[in-house]
């Protein structure tokens, strides 16, 4: 979806140029705090910080939150295999619940998920649909549980006003080659909780206590790992930040006129949007009544020369792929293996999720793009009309 041009080489010869590669030691004031300041101020959140990738975010995050052995994390089965990974490295054990027709987590099937060993809600808002926050953070609220928002593939995206990140505890996301935005590999944590900041600025720096900024930090240090971002990378990404809502501006455009062109047709429905003006609109879900006819529908569009998918094939972003975890192999060592180590049988299953299964395979995306001439689009729509009325 991103945009690269010859702002992104000159703010990269720039850092080059300064011979200040590193975000410390020299490099303070620079692009990493410049990022991550205006990162803050986008998304409406009081504290950002920059780290190696989306799956560190969601890492440093958990880490903030105080998330570790002993603890089950509620995550979708539908999403990318880091979200559960996250609270695997810590020693948590995820919780997979299900997905509704909106393809983002279900909080009934959230609140039946819960147990006494619960202690946090890892919304995902999967190519750029919006999750049912009210509903999540109001199952949250009542058990006393800390929402982790995986924004990873919703950088910038909103929710009632509010950008996806920035309604929960805290918020990840992802900068890497396949976002909306990127610097090749990248990411991000948000939070209004200075705690939860701090903590995970400790973790994301093993160096944190030799810092500049040390003497800042309220929380006793301790062992963390190397998620640093560095100044090239942030360069990158401020830029890209500039031109973030003007890339969401022309996908919206697109999957309006694309809804409203296909609106009559009878074949389908659309997957429900729980805010349609927040929505990314990197993808418009065709909801089909059974997985035959989206089938057809996805074998008449490529014999047409279209491509187009069902999320039920995009492998290992469907828990029933997650083997590692389905199998329970938590770590290298079985001494560091949280489901060895839990003291209790964790029962997973390629069929625990039913309906996340149905709804995915009931369901073809639509791609849409941010350099598409009209002549095309008018294309694909013709396209998809005539496919869906055979």
């Amino acid at each position: 979806m991103y945009i690269i041009d010859n702002q992104e080489v000159e703010a990269v010869r720039r850092v080059i140029e300064s011979g200040q590669l590193f975000r410390y030691r020299g490099g303070e004031g620079g692009e990493t705090d410049q990022f991550e300041a205006e990162w803050a101020e986008l998304l409406g959140a009081r504290h950002a910080l920059a780290v190696t990738s989306g799956t560190a975010a969601l890492t440093c995050a958990l880490a903030g939150m105080d998330i570790g052995p002993g603890d089950e994390v509620i995550v979708p089965a539908y999403t990318w295999m880091a979200t559960p990974v996250a609270a695997i490295t810590l020693g948590a054990i995820p919780v997979i619940a299900e997905v509704d027709e909106s393809l983002t987590l279900d909080p009934a099937d959230v609140e039946r998920k819960i147990t006494a060993r619960t202690k946090a809600i890892m919304p995902v808002h999967m190519c750029g649909f919006p999750c049912d926050m009210d509903g999540l953070m109001a199952v949250a609220a009542e058990h006393g549980l800390v929402v982790l928002e995986d924004a990873c593939q919703a950088d910038g995206g909103s929710y009632k006003g509010k950008r996806l990140g920035a309604i929960g505890t805290a918020g990840a996301n992802s900068f890497n080659f396949f976002k909306i935005i990127t610097c090749g590999e990248g990411g991000a944590v948000v939070t209004n909780d200075t705690a939860v900041y701090q903590k995970a600025l400790v973790y994301h720096d093993l160096g944190c206590a030799f810092r500049a900024h040390a003497g800042d930090v309220e929380t006793p240090m301790f062992i963390g790992s190397n998620y640093r971002m560095n100044e090239i990378l942030s360069a990158i990404l401020r830029v890209q930040l500039s031109r973030l809502d003007g890339i969401l501006d022309t996908l919206r455009a697109e999957k309006r006129m694309l809804m409203g062109e296909l609106s009559g047709v009878s074949a389908f429905s659309f997957n429900p949007i729980h805010d349609p003006a927040g929505d990314c609109a990197t993808t418009l879900g065709l909801l089909f009544d059974t997985e035959t006819e989206a089938r057809r529908f996805i074998d008449g569009m490529k014999a047409e020369g279209m491509t187009v998918a069902s999320p039920i094939d995009s492998g290992i972003h469907v828990y029933s792929n997650w083997t590692p975890v389905l199998e329970k192999r938590g770590a290298h060592h079985p001494a560091r293996d949280p489901f060895k180590l839990c003291g209790y049988d964790v029962e997973y299953s390629k069929d625990m999720c039913p309906d996340t299964l149905a709804y995915l395979k009931r369901t073809v995306y639509l791609g849409t793009a941010i350099n598409r001439s009209g002549d095309d689009l008018r294309g694909l729509i013709q396209t998809v009309k005539k496919v869906a009325g055979r």
